[in-house]
């Protein structure tokens, strides 16, 4: 399993390891925005894994202070006896960076600037950013994600956030984007590159936090998925994961088997999102491709 936290749409999303979404939480992230250097009251970006896990088996709304419970529950009546505290409640998974010099030792270090994710108050607006750098959650999110996940589970804080829509919808977004990549890109003549199924297709755009399109793909009535692309400085950086698990996600909706052409030189990263190649190589646009199928899972997540 392995967690995205998207700062943009300020939410939390738990995926199993073959990509398929087992919950999606709305969040509050720090008020201060994005940001590493302890002092800073930001929420820190980037890989980070749960290092350990605090509270088990407490009760709803149980206070903790530097970790520990603190005896007391927390009550509007408490509340209102001491209005400037930052409510840390229920249970906390401390998190611990992943990339030294980014989120990790010295002055960036994560688990030493103390950034969990926590529950809080129901009083606590969720779905905007209002935290002194943590990750705020509804106490009943925060038992739920707490009993699912293990301690080192791979924790995502990402810059990007992930919508789905039409092609009436999103096409004016997508489609430079898309010409960028295949037709400048990769040469892709523009008569292959725009077809009749745009139209009929799901879409999915991935955007920064500033609204700039950095990742797209579609999902066609049958299954098919395609027109997968990720501007090229952000490739890398677990977008187009990001676009693919929206897009598997809408095929489960749909009761759909998906597939695609995989250009040969990607298939290892669709193999680590359960598809498997089937049959030769074949030269689709002048590229070499596989055809991969993901098989429907044998039993329930």
């Amino acid at each position: 399993m392995r967690i995205r936290i998207s700062l943009p749409q300020q939410t939390l999303e738990l995926h199993d390891a073959a990509g398929d979404l087992l919950a999606r939480y709305p969040v509050s992230t720090a008020k201060n925005g994005a940001g590493e250097q302890s002092g800073s009251y930001c929420t820190p970006r980037g890989r980070h894994i749960v290092r350990a896990k605090v509270g088990a088996g407490r009760a709803t709304n149980t206070v903790f202070v530097r970790r520990r419970p603190t005896g007391e529950i927390w009550t509007p009546e408490l509340a209102a006896q001491f209005p400037g505290r930052d409510w840390i409640l229920t249970r906390i998974l401390w998190l611990s960076g992943c990339e030294p010099g980014r989120n990790r030792l010295g002055s960036v270090d994560t688990m030493r600037r103390y950034i969990y994710l926590h529950g809080s108050p129901d009083t606590v607006a969720m779905g905007m950013p209002g935290s002194i750098g943590c990750v705020r959650m509804r106490n009943k999110d925060i038992i739920e994600l707490f009993d699912r996940v293990p301690v080192y589970i791979p924790v995502s804080i990402v810059e990007f956030g992930v919508a789905t829509g039409s092609w009436d919808e999103i096409g004016p977004q997508a489609a430079p984007l898309r010409e960028a990549v295949f037709i400048a890109e990769q040469g892709v003549p523009a008569d292959m590159e725009w077809d009749e199924f745009d139209a009929v297709s799901l879409h999915a755009i991935a955007h920064d936090s500033a609204g700039a399109i950095i990742g797209t793909g579609r999902l066609l009535p049958d299954g098919y998925i395609g027109r997968l692309a990720v501007r090229a400085d952000w490739r890398g950086q677990g977008v187009g994961r990001a676009v693919l698990e929206r897009l598997l996600e809408a095929a489960g909706q749909k009761n759909l088997s998906p597939l695609l052409h995989a250009q040969t030189q990607a298939t290892r990263f669709y193999e680590k999102l359960g598809f498997v190649a089937e049959g030769p190589e074949f030269i689709e646009a002048g590229i070499p491709h596989r055809l991969m199928r993901r098989p429907s899972p044998t039993s329930p997540t």
